[in-house]
């Protein structure tokens, strides 16, 4: 379960516990987002950098401007509890939601600063992360 509207998730350690648990040895993971208002990155986890990239997102993509997705009563066949997230759908296609980490003597390739992070654009909610390995 995510928290948080806008929140950022480490997942590198239970990506690497995977790894682990299959027996992976040399290839790549292939990562997939299955939710279009979340995204997955590559970058530092440290927390005024996290911070920034938050303002960013929200500079880009605010949740208070009017965009037509959130016109709910224009829109057919949607659910009672449909929220208003199109700054979060704009916001996902900003960071991408697929990844690609190399794994190397069953470790996963990761710079001195670089952690692998799911982050969370319209929460809280629980979401999941497709993973597929490509190598032996």
């Amino acid at each position: 379960m995510t928290e948080g509207p806008l929140a950022f998730h480490r997942i590198s350690e239970p990506l690497q516990q995977l790894i682990e648990q299959q027996g992976y040895r040399e290839g790549a993971l292939v990562l997939a987002g299955l939710h279009t208002t979340t995204a997955l990155i590559v970058n530092e986890w440290e927390e005024r950098l996290l911070e920034d990239i938050k303002h960013w997102l929200n500079q880009l993509a605010p949740a208070d401007l009017t965009w037509k997705h959130n016109d709910l009563h224009l829109r057919p066949n949607i659910p009672e509890d449909e929220p208003r997230n199109a700054h979060a759908h704009l916001q996902a296609l900003l960071l991408g939601n697929h990844l690609t980490v190399s794994v190397q003597d069953a470790q996963l390739v990761l710079g001195r600063y670089q952690d692998v992070i799911l982050v969370e654009l319209d929460g809280p909610q629980r979401r999941q992360v497709g993973v597929s390995f490509l190598g032996v």
